[in-house]
């Protein structure tokens, strides 16, 4: 959603029960802070480690005080830099103070994975945001080299924006004017830094009357690709190939996916078509089996996706009512419905806690 706000991205990590072996699977979610009821940071932290499985935090600015709520907790935290303080980081003496400000004082105490750069910039169409973007990734990243920090690493989220193509998913191309000038750098930077490439995919706000279970990852008849051969029974994945599809067409599909944002709200406007409580469920938990099971997508079997539920709590102050609740739960920390998360949940036969 490419809208300013505060965000936390939480990870949550699950563990899939089969006959023959058990492993750690993870899946994300963001938790926003546009609200003015919600539980402070040390309680956030606190019940995160001792009441759920969530092991790894995203933060959408670097709070001080959501930091040291984090440190020796055991979870890693993600920080962020706000789309307006990107143009003054393209220099690396500004990156390093930076990294000197916001970084230094919590690590390693607080074991920090990323630093997002932005959120959804190209979706601003700020050319001044959107030309400073890689640069400042870049600066950043030489001044954590150069504090002999090597385990952070620097990348920006996508909206699916990005594509002029999407559909069928073998057709997915970056935007005319910016694959070749923007993307093929954007890229071949996460390449030689092992970044991730991150997206937004929202199949929410994709989805028509007749596509809507498609959209759910529920029962339908698909959508068959008839250049690769592939019938696609979710909208989660033909937008997924459809990225890799736009970064394999530029040489990089070997470049990771990581899914930033995506989510649907159990409430809405009276006679908001695809919002409630039945369908918010189905989506989330059938996308956090999906993306946990290993079977990937058509294009990209045999993988399992870093994915960020949107969103942790119902936020009362955000503008629509829709926007008011996406959360998986309320806050006072009781789940607005079950996904499977809870230390002490058997609701699930699928995952082991």
């Amino acid at each position: 959603m490419a809208k300013p706000r505060t965000l936390f991205l939480l990870l949550f990590t699950f563990y899939y029960h089969s006959s023959s072996s058990s492993a750690a699977y993870t899946v994300g979610v963001n938790y926003g802070t546009v609200a003015n009821n919600l539980p402070s940071p040390s309680q956030v932290a606190s019940f995160l480690k001792t009441q759920t499985t969530i092991d790894r935090v995203k933060i959408f600015d670097t709070n001080p005080d959501i930091l040291r709520a984090f440190a020796n907790t055991g979870i890693s935290v993600t920080v962020t830099v706000g789309n307006g303080d990107i143009p003054s980081l393209a220099k690396l003496p500004a990156a390093q103070s930076w990294i000197s400000a916001n970084i230094l004082p919590f690590h390693p105490q607080t074991s920090i994975k990323y630093i997002a750069v932005g959120n959804e910039v190209l979706a601003t169409s700020d050319k001044v945001l959107i030309a400073h973007t890689l640069p400042a990734m870049r600066a950043l990243t030489s001044a954590l080299e150069l504090a002999n920090i090597t385990t952070i690493h620097v990348a920006t989220p996508h909206s699916l924006g990005i594509l002029s193509s999407s559909e069928p998913p073998s057709t997915g191309r970056f935007r005319k004017g910016y694959d070749q000038r923007i993307f093929a750098p954007f890229l071949d930077y996460h390449r030689k830094t092992k970044s991730p490439f991150m997206v937004n995919p929202y199949p929410y706000f994709g989805f028509k009357a007749e596509t809507l279970n498609y959209a759910l990852f529920k029962p339908n008849s698909g959508v068959f690709d008839a250049a690769t051969g592939n019938n696609y029974t979710n909208m989660f994945d033909a937008q997924l190939d459809a990225v890799y599809s736009a970064m394999k067409r530029l040489g990089y599909g070997d470049v990771d996916i990581v899914v930033a944002e995506t989510g649907w709200p159990s409430v809405g406007d009276p006679n908001q078509p695809g919002v409630s409580m039945e369908n918010a469920i189905s989506y989330n938990k059938n996308l956090v089996k999906h993306v946990n099971s290993g079977k990937g997508t058509p294009l990209m079997p045999n993988r399992t996706f870093e994915t960020y539920v949107f969103s942790l709590f119902n936020e009362n102050l955000k503008p629509s009512v829709s926007e008011r609740n996406f959360g998986l739960f309320k806050p006072d920390l009781t789940p607005v419905y079950d996904v499977g998360i809870l230390r002490n949940d058997k609701c699930s036969q699928d995952f082991k806690f």
